[in-house]
Order: C-alpha cells, then sequence, then structure tokens
C-alpha cells in the first residue's frame, strides 16, 4: 500500500503501522520477565542467538550436576581433614563401591528416555521439553541432600534414576528446537554454541564441585546447581518459544530471514506409524552418524569417570584433591568446538565445500586426531607428554561436534529429534560399558592403562572410516512425508495457480464472484503480467508486522 493510497483511504501509512506493530506485542503480551528482558540491551540480541546461549547454560548446568556426586562421594565414606585443618568424621557407613553403583544408576534412566525423548520432541514443544528437563533435574539435586541424610541407598537411587529420566530428553529437544530456529546455513555455529555448554558444564563443574565440598560442605554443590537450574528453568519459559512465529518480540526481519532460509515445516506431527522405520533402520548416513556418536561417548565417559585415576595410577600424579587439571582438556575442546562451528559454516556458506564435505572432514579430522593422541597417551612414559597428548586428543575431538553432531539436521530435519535420540542411546551404552571395560583391563596392573587408550584409539579408527564411506550432509528422500508436500503443491496451485517453480509458471484461472462484492476487489486479483502476485498482500500484512495466521507467512 502507497503512503497516497493509504491517505485516501483514510489508513496509516506502511512506517506508522510498522511503528505500531513493533509496540504491540508487547502491549498485549502479560509475560513481565520478557518485559524487562527487552528493556535491557539482552533483548536487542538476535532471538536464535540468545536461544543458542541460553541453551548453553542449561546443559552447563546439566552436565555440571553430574559432576556433584563425584566430588562429594569422597567425604561421604571416609574420613577427611578440610583446607582450614579441621579433621571431619564421615557421615555414611556406605562403600565406595555402593556410592558408584548409586551414581551410576543416574545413566539407567538416561538411557531409557532417549528413544522416547525424540517422540516427545517431535509431538510436543521442543522448547518446552528441554526447559522441562534441566528445570526438573535441577530441583531433584536439591533433593539428593535429603537422601543421604535419611541414609536411604533406594531413595538416592531413585532420584538419580529420575534425574537420568529427565534430563535424557534434553539432546534430542534440542535438535528439535534448531528445527524451527536454525536456518540450515547457521545450523553449526547454532548448535555448537549450544552444545558446547556441555563441555564447559565439566570445565567448571570438576573443580567448582571439588571447592565446595572442600571449603562448604558436600551437599554444598548440590544446592547450588539446583538454585542454578531452577532459577533458569523459570528464565526460558519466559522468553524463549517454539518457533519464530510464535515470538511476540521477536523483529520481522529475523522472522521472515528464518522462516524463508527454512522453508515450509510439516505442522504434521510424526506418529509410530508414519515414522518410515525401515529407511531409517537401513540408512547407511544414519548408522554413520551412530558410529560415530558412540565412539565420541565411548571417550568422553572414559575421561569424565577415570581421568584422575588414571592421572594417579599410571602417571603417579598427586591430583586426586584438585578438579583444576581434569578441566583443562574439556576447556581446550570448548573453544574447539565454537571455532569449528563457526568455521564449518563459513565453508558452506561460501560454497567453499558442500555441506557433505564439510561434516566429513571435520568429523573425521577430528576422530582422527584424537585416536592419534590416544595412541601417544597410551604408549608414553613421560607424564608431561602424557598430559598434553591427552589436552590435544580431547581438544581435537571438538572439531567432530560440527561433524556428526549436527549431521541429524542435515538428512532429516523432520526426524532430527529422533535420530538424535536414537543415536545418543547407542552412545549412552558406551558410557554404561566402558567402566566395566576399564575395570577389566586394569584392576590388575597398571599397565593395563595401554589396553585402555589402546582400545579408544581403535574405536575412533573404526568411527573415521565408516563416517568417511557412508556420512551425507544431504536431505534423505525419506526425510519428508511425500504425501503432505504433493498435498500442499497441489493447494498451492489450485489457490494461487502457481506450481511451485516460480510466478507466473501456471495458468491462473478467476471465477466470477459472488454477488454483493465489490468489483474492485476481482480487477485486483489479476496481476499485471510479470508482477508479483503477492506484492500488495506483504506490503499490507508482512510490513505492518501484524500477521493474523502465524503460519501465513511460511510460504
Amino acid at each position: 500500500m502507497t503512503a497516497a493510497a493509504a491517505s485516501a483511504t483514510g489508513a496509516a501509512p506502511p512506517q506508522q503501522m510498522q511503528e505500531e506493530g513493533n509496540e504491540n506485542p508487547m502491549q498485549m503480551h502479560s509475560n513481565k520477565v520478557l518485559q524487562v528482558m527487552e528493556q535491557t540491551w539482552i533483548g536487542k540480541c538476535r532471538k536464535r542467538w540468545l536461544l543458542a546461549i541460553l541453551a548453553n547454560m542449561g546443559f552447563m548446568i546439566s552436565f555440571g550436576i553430574r559432576c556433584n556426586f563425584g566430588a562429594a562421594k569422597t567425604h561421604m565414606y571416609k574420613n577427611y581433614t578440610d583446607p582450614y585443618g579441621k579433621v571431619h568424621m564421615h557421615e555414611f557407613n556406605w562403600t565406595i563401591d555402593e556410592l558408584s553403583v548409586m551414581e551410576s544408576s543416574y545413566f539407567y534412566g538416561y538411557l531409557v528416555t532417549q528413544i522416547p525423548a525424540g517422540f516427545l520432541a517431535a509431538k510436543f514443544p521442543p522448547n518446552k521439553l528441554f526447559g522441562f528437563g534441566i528445570g526438573v533435574g535441577a530441583f531433584l539435586n536439591i533433593l539428593l541432600p535429603y537422601g543421604f541424610k535419611v541414609k536411604s541407598d533406594y531413595l538416592v537411587a531413585f532420584i538419580q534414576i529420575t534425574q537420568g529420566l529427565v534430563q535424557g530428553v534434553c539432546y534430542p529437544a534440542m535438535h528439535g528446537v534448531w528445527r524451527y530456529w536454525a536456518p540450515p546455513m547457521e545450523r553449526s555455529k547454532l548448535a555448537t554454541t549450544a552444545f558446547t555448554g556441555s563441555y564447559a558444564g565439566a570445565v567448571l563443574g570438576l573443580p567448582l564441585s571439588a571447592f565446595l565440598v572442600s571449603y562448604v560442605s558436600w551437599a554444598a554443590p548440590f544446592y547450588l546447581y539446583g538454585v542454578c537450574g531452577v532459577i533458569w528453568a523459570i528464565l526460558w519459559f519466559c522468553v524463549t518459544f517454539e518457533k519464530p512465529a510464535f515470538h511476540p518480540t521477536i523483529s520481522q526481519e529475523e522472522k521472515i530471514f528464518i522462516e524463508d532460509a527454512i522453508g515450509h515445516v510439516s505442522n504434521t506431527h510424526p506418529t509410530i506409524r508414519s515414522i518410515p522405520w525401515k529407511a531409517i533402520v537401513t540408512s547407511k548416513p544414519v548408522w554413520a552418524i551412530i558410529v560415530a556418536n558412540f565412539a565420541r561417548s565411548w571417550t568422553f565417559y572414559l575421561l569424565l569417570q577415570n581421568q584422575l585415576t588414571y592421572m594417579k595410577e599410571a602417571l603417579g600424579m598427586k591430583i586426586a584433591d584438585s578438579g583444576l587439571l581434569a578441566a583443562i582438556p574439556h576447556l581446550v575442546m570448548g573453544c574447539v568446538v565454537l571455532m569449528g562451528g563457526q568455521l564449518a559454516d563459513y565453508l558452506r556458506s561460501n560454497k567453499i565445500l558442500s555441506t557433505t564435505a564439510v561434516r566429513k572432514i571435520f568429523n573425521c579430522g577430528g576422530f582422527g586426531g584424537e585416536a592419534a593422541f590416544m595412541l601417544i597417551v597410551a604408549y608414553t612414559t613421560s607424564d608431561t607428554t602424557a598430559i598434553m597428548a591427552l589436552i590435544a586428543a580431547v581438544g581435537m575431538s571438538g572439531f567432530a561436534i560440527s561433524g556428526f553432531n549436527v549431521n541429524h539436521l542435515d538428512i532429516a530435519p523432520r526426524y532430527a529429534a529422533i535420530l538424535m535420540g536414537f543415536s545418543n542411546g547407542i552412545g549412552t551404552l558406551a558410557g554404561l560399558t566402558c567402566p566395566f571395560v576399564t575395570e577389566a583391563f586394569t584392576a590388575h596392573s597398571k599397565h593395563g592403562w595401554t589396553s585402555v587408550f589402546l582400545l579408544a584409539s581403535l574405536i575412533h579408527f573404526t568411527g573415521v572410516t565408516f563416517y568417511a564411506v557412508y556420512a551425507s550432509g544431504e536431505l534423505q528422500e525419506w526425510a519428508e512425508p511425500k504425501e503432505e508436500e504433493e498435498w500442499s503443491n497441489k493447494e498451492l496451485v489450485n489457490k494461487t495457480g502457481i506450481n511451485g517453480t516460480g510466478y507466473g509458471a501456471a495458468e491462473t484461472t478467476f471465477t466470477q464472484l459472488p454477488a454483493g462484492v465489490d468489483s474492485s476487489y476481482q480487477a485486483q486479483a489479476a496481476p499485471a503480467p510479470g508482477t508479483n502476485p503477492f506484492a500488495s498482500a506483504w506490503d499490507e500484512h508482512g510490513s505492518s508486522g501484524v500477521v493474523e495466521n502465524p503460519h501465513y507467512q511460511q510460504w
């Protein structure tokens, strides 16, 4: 609508409508937390990047929670002297083996919800599911000290299993979030920004938990992470939304950019019957992701659970009470993950490399480097060499996150959450199996650590080979419901005369309007040849910021 036309009809010019449209969402929305944040510098951030940063913080809390038990149990079953010189008697009669069983019960719950979480993230708003997993898990963390104090191993195990159940939905849910929020050429950057929180959680969680246990009490890390997680969850629910179209304060520019880049997103939820199970199970790119996830999970859980033990037993280093050195590899990895995500999307967006090439180079390069440095760790007798090689190995693996860990969104965005649940479930099996294998190798001799790291290296070389041969960065044929696409195309042709390949590509017919309808609208229905038939509607609705149907602009 032009300014002259607006003046003639008594309507506000588009610029005025735009300004009014920008103010209107905040007036209509009753979310006080969101209103306060919009008045700060945070409100000026791109909403997709704010989402990624908040997700990063959520993962940081989630993985920090996993460090609490390991730091606290050393002060539960034996006497200890705090940094002030005061001797403390142990409060519990559990053995270290009993405490380890209670600690590992978390992973049993975590494993169970991986595949169901994919369905839940596809059926319900994935951002709400992610917030639920972190928030409830944090609340349960506050209850854990009570379970210890009443000396009920069953209650502690139950809380740990329930924590695993609710936090098991987080990774699949976040892939569901990026289905709606991540433009294809920004997937690596946004996803790695979010997932870096898991490694940052270990970097911060290991030394912070050790510090709190030593200087405050064994219960302090449980309370701190629990309260922080609950506060984070409240903030997350107030400022995040399922889709850009549902966000009341997102700019029209960003909303249109995201929706145009992603394209049409199916509104029908996949069901057990509609999911192409046979195609998924027989898909080589899917199995490439699964094998890579298993390989990465093996080394991640190996170091998370046994790194300090290796340094003490194999290298003779007296660092049992220090989490700082153990956190350095994860710190390096977090930095590499962020850098790798930026570089991966730069190569893709500038058409330097295809998506398939980027995923294979980053994944195989990261895994190959990690495997090579693991061999050095396995056979070196030098403390310094072992530590440097360990840091380099974990750091190199950060490049792989821009490979397999975002590959689900490339090959099947509709089923990304389900694929993530499937692959992460297999990866969790590595976390359950690795401790038993490590114990078997190292039970009788410290030389068993050579076999431990040699096996980790061979697993990574297997992942390199499989991923290099079978991985893909292209949308798979089974990834979208063909019936819905055909129906949508037919509807588009019937309603607009456009066959989806370009304006004016199909013949347009106009029918006589019913009696009583102004004939001027009929005259406007036939645009001049070569013009955009949606131009007037776009000016009136798109630029004004007032959209009656949030799905209207997805075309």
